[in-house]
């Protein structure tokens, strides 16, 4: 398993805390960096977004997030490269802590798109952090 954050040709995200992208922005969801972090603004859901430039199967998905700021229901759907169907690739509980949380996909499709919505968060105004975030697989 390769990461596929490199064939992404495209990330979007639903929000920036206060619109700041040079201090909370999606870059820093993939620096490598324990100082730095994606911050949503407030509001339910909060999402993650890629599209690839080819086909991947996403076979894990490994988040840090800062407890307290934790997308405890998420829901992970991809666009099939096949049919451009939206299919439900899995759904996760992480847990509220700071430690690294590896997730295993239930489903497995070759997918050309990824969206990653975190339904509830475990902060009272729905606001998320993240400090690592990547897709595993192969294209």
């Amino acid at each position: 398993m390769a990461s596929l954050v490199g064939v992404a040709n495209k990330v979007s995200v639903s929000s920036v805390l206060n619109r700041d992208v040079k201090q909370f922005g999606k870059k820093f969801m993939f620096d490598g960096s324990e100082e730095t972090c994606w911050n949503s603004d407030q509001g339910s859901p909060q999402w993650v977004s890629f599209e690839f430039d080819r086909p991947v199967f996403i076979q894990e998905l490994r988040m840090q997030f800062q407890g307290g700021f934790v997308g405890k229901e998420c829901r992970v759907t991809g666009m099939e490269s096949i049919n451009g169907q939206s299919v439900l690739l899995t759904n996760l509980f992480p847990d509220d802590s700071n430690t690294e949380q590896a997730f295993q996909l239930t489903e497995q499709k070759e997918v050309v798109s990824c969206r990653i919505v975190f339904t509830r968060s475990t902060d009272f105004y729905g606001r998320i952090t993240l400090y690592k975030l990547d897709l595993l697989g192969s294209s």
